[in-house]
């Protein structure tokens, strides 16, 4: 019997939209999403644009968030700089998801030696602490935007591995699957047209809340002076060149701090909601 796919999605956004907390992060993520993206047609002021002028100019009207040492206006910083945080994030999850399920999959249908030595890998990783590993390889390499994404991208992947061997190993000795082989499908079919579509619950509840990691990793580096180089800006270089006059610009460091509290927070929330909404529990 043919499984009903639009009853399962309008049940799925049905129980969604009945969690409040998901909805909350949900409009927290589109608003940022939102303003980030359209940053050039909304932002006042070139982000870069020095004015000697208004250093260190508390929130007013001409400048709605302050502006810093520079005289650059923060809010337009800010706005530019959450769409280094979102490219980052979205494309270092892809990477990450992708490579995850290659190897989650293979390890989950192959088994034996192929499972043992993709999981061993796996806990090698998982043995290094990311962020530590990061700053390794981002202090090798020169720091810009993608060595950013593809390493924070490389050293993300191994929950998703996981998670899709996990579902493999569950799915593989199913009936539909013993039916696929029986019929001649080979293993790339009955992997990509059988068991995957059925095994991405899980990634998309894992890639939707490691969003927020990501972009807490590249905060982090940019932080520390290893991540997106000035003049361009991102969250986290707006949080270092605002500790310097936290004591008499408080909103150089707690604007791009509440930005990244309220992004992260918003892809943790959907991401449980997410979770909770593919839960068949959730719809009896």
């Amino acid at each position: 019997m043919a499984i009903n796919t639009q009853s399962f999605t309008a049940q799925t956004i049905h129980c969604l939209m009945k969690n409040r907390f998901a909805a909350i992060g949900g409009i927290l993520v589109l608003l940022v999403f939102i303003l980030s993206i359209f940053a050039p047609l909304v932002a006042p002021y070139d982000p870069s644009a020095i004015d000697i002028k208004n250093i260190l100019i508390g929130p007013s009207f001409s400048h709605p968030l302050g502006t810093d040492d520079l005289g650059r206006d923060v809010l337009s910083r800010m706005l530019w700089g959450g769409r280094i945080s979102l490219e980052v994030g979205f494309v270092a999850v892809g990477i990450a998801t992708i490579l995850g399920i290659v190897l989650g999959a293979i390890a989950g249908y192959y088994g034996g030696y192929v499972d043992s030595g993709i999981m061993r890998a796996v806990d090698i990783m998982l043995s290094i602490p990311t962020i530590f590993l990061v700053l390794a390889v981002i202090a090798i390499l020169e720091p810009s935007i993608i060595n950013i994404m593809i390493v924070i991208g490389l050293t993300s992947w191994m929950e998703p591995a996981r998670l899709i061997r996990a579902e493999f190993i569950s799915l593989k000795d199913r009936e539909f699957v013993i039916a696929a082989r029986a019929i001649g499908a080979g293993d790339g079919r009955i992997i990509m047209k059988h068991i995957l579509p059925n095994g991405l619950s899980p990634i998309l509840v894992s890639a939707t809340m490691g969003i927020g990691g990501a972009i807490l990793i590249e905060s982090a580096l940019s932080f520390l002076g290893l991540g997106v180089q000035p003049p361009t800006p991102s969250w986290g270089s707006l949080l270092s060149s605002g500790k310097d006059n936290i004591e008499i610009a408080w909103w150089l460091s707690a604007l791009p701090g509440l930005a990244i509290l309220i992004t992260v927070l918003g892809y943790n929330l959907l991401g449980e909601g997410i979770r909770d909404a593919l839960d068949p529990r959730q719809r009896e």
